[in-house]
C-alpha cells in the first residue's frame, strides 16, 4: 500500500474520532483538567517552600531542598508514579478507598515541585540585591519584602517558564493510567488508547493529541500576553516620586536627603 495512505487511513479515521468524541469530552477532558489543575496547585505551593529553602542560609533547609530536588529531577515521571502510587496503595487504600487519583495527583504534584522549586529559586535569585536594600530601607522586615517586592518580581520573571511546566504536567496527567483506572476515571490518553485497542484504528489517539494541544497553544499565549501587560503597566503606572511604588514595581528607589536609616 501507499505509504500516505496507509498514514491517512491509521489516524485520520474519522468515523473512529466521532466515535471517541464524546467521551473525550464528557469524562477524559474533564479528568484530565482535574488531574493537572490540582497537581499544578500543589506543586506551584511546594514549589515555592522549595525555591525559599533552597536560597536559604539555613544549612538544614538548603540541603534537603536540593536533595529533594535532584531526587525528583533524575527519577522519570513513570516511576515516580508508580513508586508513589503501587507503594502508598495499602495506606491510599485505608484514607480513601480505591481511587488513585488522590495518589496519582501527589506524585504528579512532587515531579511538578522539583522543577517549579527550581524555576521559582532562579527568578528570586534574579532581582538584583538593591531591590532588598530598597525594601529594608523603606522599614520592610526581610519576610515582608520577599512576601512583597522580591518574590512577584521573581515570579513574574520566570512567568513562561512557569506556564512550560505546566503544560508538562497536562502531557504528564497521562501517565496515572499506570495506576488503572476504572471507566469514569480516565484521562484522554487513556480513552484514546482504549479506542484504539477496540477499533484497530490509532485515529483516537490523534484526537487525544489534539485535546492537548487545544488545552496547552492557548495556555502559552495567554501567558505571553499577560507577560507583556505586565512589562507596560510596570513602565506606565508608577509614580517616580513614590519610592514604595517604585520599590513593588521593580525599580530601585532613589535615596532622599535627610530621610533616616530605620536601620
Amino acid at each position: 500500500m501507499d505509504p500516505l495512505s496507509t498514514l491517512w487511513e491509521t489516524f485520520f479515521d474519522w468515523d473512529s474520532m466521532r466515535q471517541a468524541l464524546p467521551e473525550m469530552l464528557t469524562v477524559g477532558l474533564p479528568n484530565t483538567l482535574i488531574l493537572a489543575v490540582t497537581a499544578a496547585l500543589l506543586g506551584s505551593v511546594l514549589g515555592m517552600l522549595l525555591a525559599v529553602a533552597g536560597i536559604s542560609r539555613t544549612r538544614w533547609l538548603r540541603w534537603p531542598a536540593r536533595v529533594y530536588t535532584d531526587v525528583f529531577r533524575g527519577l522519570p515521571a513513570a516511576a515516580t508514579i508508580l513508586l508513589i502510587g503501587v507503594g502508598l496503595a495499602p495506606l491510599g487504600m485505608q484514607v480513601w478507598g480505591p481511587n488513585p487519583y488522590p495518589l496519582g495527583i501527589l506524585a504528579l504534584s512532587l515531579i511538578a515541585a522539583a522543577y517549579i522549586g527550581e524555576i521559582f529559586r532562579s527568578g528570586i535569585q534574579s532581582v538584583e540585591a538593591a531591590q532588598m536594600e530598597g525594601a529594608r530601607a523603606l522599614g520592610f522586615s526581610w519576610g515582608e519584602a520577599m512576601r512583597l517586592v522580591i518574590i512577584p518580581q521573581g515570579v513574574r520573571r520566570v512567568l513562561p517558564a512557569w506556564v512550560n511546566q505546566l503544560i508538562a504536567l497536562i502531557k504528564d496527567s497521562s501517565l496515572v493510567y499506570f495506576l488503572g483506572l476504572v471507566a469514569s476515571q480516565r484521562e484522554l490518553f487513556r480513552i484514546g488508547q482504549d479506542h484504539a485497542a477496540t477499533t484497530g484504528n490509532e485515529s483516537a489517539l490523534l484526537l487525544a493529541g489534539l485535546f492537548y494541544l487545544a488545552l496547552t497553544i492557548p495556555l502559552t499565549h495567554a501567558v505571553n500576553a499577560i507577560d507583556r501587560r505586565l512589562r507596560q503597566g510596570r513602565t506606565g503606572a508608577v509614580d517616580p516620586d513614590d519610592d514604595a511604588g517604585l520599590a513593588l514595581a521593580g525599580e530601585t528607589a532613589l535615596p532622599t536627603t535627610g530621610r533616616k536609616d530605620p536601620r
